[in-house]
């Protein structure tokens, strides 16, 4: 098939509500990688109250906020539910970043206020502690394909994930805390949803995975879509290498003491202004943008 004739659909779930340490950037990355491929893109922004189409939906964007901004969400997440396990079922793409990983799960109880409950797609619940990780992540992951990668971003949460069995990590720790900073796992995968805990924003950093949920994304749409066109790389591989190598230092004196610190509560900001352009490959194609 050719590019031109190729659009991905995302949905990007709660845009102002939750966004917080540049997450945002996920998105961008996701839309630049099309472009640079010719390929459309056809982005939906669903804020509190609104009940997108997840039918037609290729791949979901779910990312992390503070305690009162997730609480919001997942009043409103219980309206959508049954239409988003209903995409999930039948293949459509999920990121989750930390909150929003949260909120997949059976449910997340903070150290200091009532448990939230999420939608139990994931096999996953969460207990909230007092100190929080905070530092540089390493991951080593393996998505089925049999080789490994090496996954690179930001953690910063105080809560403690723990996996059942109908759900498998998304790697092994190689630097950092993961989960919960005792069984050396960190994220989750159940289908095509793909939820962690690392920020940065975590794809740009990593184009390996934006490009697999990219493929994933497309195969879910287009029976006969192929392999994704390479892309040189050069900027994204330095930055992934930077980030390893951040994961790699020993903990400083300024991280120990980081991850005693409470959660600060923030009042969320005004979603970040996109239009669909960016550095241009060679194409002059557009993003289409709504918000529903």
């Amino acid at each position: 098939m050719a590019p031109a004739a190729i659009t991905v659909r995302i949905c990007y779930l709660y845009p102002r509500l939750l966004s917080v340490a540049g997450d945002r950037g996920n998105l961008r990355a996701l839309i630049q990688r099309c472009l640079w491929r010719g390929m459309g893109c056809h982005v939906t922004e669903a804020d509190v109250g609104v009940v997108p189409d997840f039918a037609q939906s290729d791949l979901i964007l779910l990312h992390g906020g503070q305690d009162r901004e997730m609480t919001l969400a997942a009043r409103d997440l219980a309206e959508k539910g049954g239409a988003l396990r209903e995409a999930i079922e039948d293949g459509a793409v999920v990121l989750a970043v930390c909150a929003g990983y949260q909120l997949l799960g059976r449910y997340y109880a903070p150290a200091d206020g009532p448990a939230i409950q999420g939608l139990g797609v994931l096999d996953a619940v969460t207990e909230g502690d007092s100190t929080r990780f905070i530092g540089h992540v390493a991951v080593q992951c393996d998505l089925g394909s049999g080789r490994q990668h090496r996954l690179a971003g930001f953690e910063n949460h105080s809560g403690r994930t723990y996996l059942g069995s109908g759900a498998s990590p998304l790697g092994q720790v190689l630097a950092g805390a993961g989960n919960n900073g005792r069984d050396g796992t960190e994220g989750a995968r159940y289908r095509e949803v793909y939820a962690t805990y690392l920020h940065g924003p975590v794809l740009p950093k990593n184009p390996w995975l934006a490009d697999h949920l990219l493929a994933r994304a497309l195969a879910h749409r287009y029976q006969d879509f192929g392999p994704l066109a390479p892309l040189a790389d050069q900027a994204e591989q330095q930055a992934h290498a930077a980030a390893l190598r951040l994961a790699k230092r020993p903990a400083t004196k300024w991280r120990t003491a980081a991850a005693a610190v409470s959660r600060i509560g923030r009042p969320p900001g005004p979603a970040a202004t996109a239009n669909g352009r960016g550095t241009k490959r060679g194409t002059n194609k557009e993003t289409q943008w709504t918000s529903d």
